[in-house]
């Protein structure tokens, strides 16, 4: 009889767990309390960037968030009340933005992302949906080369990992995409990068394809792991128990709060993200499009001009401010002046970040049986079934392509 697993979490990195889990001969079941697909997994922006070795962190960080949060239209924003909650994470992502920690981080990040386009390439052929993938390249622009040195330090480390950067001026953005407006005159291109023209059809088609390979996916609330002498042995959820050999924690932002009930503490947050879709933009985008001063990309996709970006920290359970996703339109309309903004559909989703823009990957070394694959920021999609195919194999027993070790949950 095969090893039984338990995966919970049913978004891209769940989802791509329990498909190698499946590839690699155990009995698989997927716990998730909504329908698999529907929270960050399906509003992301849809870009595959395997050149994001830059840590959120970096030298300079702590001197542009002032400006940010005062800025009402910014990037950032931290609600009063919420900032006494934050500071412990804070702390840490200070300390993680030294320049020397920061090229250790990207040095870490580069070998993890560096296959993730051929990931998602070899994930979608396998179950019959290579067209949802798109290798288009990305484009990032700035207003002004001053805007652009601001950025400096991390097209530094992208080069220095060797992630193909072309720069561009005012003529050759408009050769690339006519749309974009006269506010942004310089930026690069990275030809190397790709996007999913729907994030939603893309967890929908893996989530069938796990059914008809005989993973078992169930929708419950998950409540903690069960552990038996320093050993998991299942999950408890809303409705009994599911025993296991191994269990798969990847339920991103609230993998911390199955773990508080084992006493395992980790400093994940939640950058709670928005995005605006816009089912008739009037114009035509052939790649992602980054407006680098807003942090903003722009993705056409298949329902529509996707624009995403923000950052809100404000925890798990306050309600949505809207307001964060109609900046995006404001923003939008500097970057295409002709898009028809009217009528968008909203949309915000919590992001699962650590202070050190790493994930959490593998084993405890307190639970023998309990797996983690969760905190993966703004590159959950990207890394998703990469991730998901290391993490199987560290559960079997297998080596990976990388070492896990830098990625465990005990560097905090």
């Amino acid at each position: 009889m095969s090893k039984r697993a338990v995966v919970v979490g049913g978004g891209i990195v769940g989802l791509s767990t329990a498909f190698y889990l499946n590839r690699l001969g155990w009995r698989v079941t997927l716990i998730d309390k909504a329908q698999p697909g529907h929270g960050c997994s399906a509003g992301n922006a849809g870009s595959i960037s395997p050149g994001s070795v830059v840590p959120l962190g970096g030298p300079g960080t702590l001197a542009q968030v002032p400006q940010m949060l005062w800025d009402r239209n910014g990037a950032l924003t931290i609600p009063w009340s919420y900032s006494p909650f934050l500071m412990p994470w804070l702390i840490a992502f200070l300390k993680a933005s030294s320049k020397a920690r920061a090229q250790e981080i990207s040095d870490q990040l580069q070998p993890l992302l560096e296959p993730t386009l051929v990931g998602h390439i070899k994930l979608l052929a396998s179950i019959g949906a290579s067209e949802l993938l798109k290798s288009t390249g990305q484009l990032h622009v700035y207003p002004d080369r001053n805007a652009q040195l601001k950025d400096s330090f991390g097209w530094a480390l992208r080069r220095s990992h060797n992630v193909q950067v072309i720069d561009v001026d005012r003529r050759a953005i408009l050769e690339l995409e006519p749309s974009i407006g006269p506010r942004y005159t310089v930026g690069y291109f990275l030809p190397e990068q790709g996007m999913i023209i729907d994030p939603y059809k893309q967890v929908e088609r893996l989530a069938t394809a796990l059914v008809e390979d005989g993973v078992s996916i169930v929708r419950d609330e998950v409540r903690s792991a069960s552990v038996e002498g320093r050993k998991a042995v299942g999950v408890e959820t809303s409705s009994g128990h599911h025993s296991a050999d191994a269990v798969v924690i990847c339920a991103g932002a609230w993998s911390q709060i199955l773990l508080a009930s084992l006493g395992i503490k980790v400093p994940l947050e939640s950058q709670r993200g928005y995005h605006a879709t816009l089912h008739s933009s009037g114009i035509s985008l052939r790649r992602p499009v980054v407006a680098a001063d807003r942090k903003m990309f722009s993705t056409p996709m298949l329902d529509g001009l996707r624009v995403a970006g923000t950052v809100e920290f404000g925890g798990l359970q306050r309600p949505p401010d809207m307001r964060r996703a109609e900046i995006l339109l404001q923003h939008c309309k500097e970057l295409f002046p002709e898009a028809n903004v009217s009528s968008p559909s909203l949309w915000m989703g919590h992001r699962p970040c650590l202070p050190d823009s790493l994930p959490v990957m593998g084993q405890s070394k307190q639970v023998s049986g309990l797996w983690f694959n969760f905190g993966h920021g703004h590159l959950g999609l990207t890394m998703g079934p990469s991730t998901g195919e290391l993490v199987a194999r560290g559960v079997s027993g297998l080596k990976g392509y990388i070492d896990l070790d830098a990625f465990s949950i005990e560097r905090f």
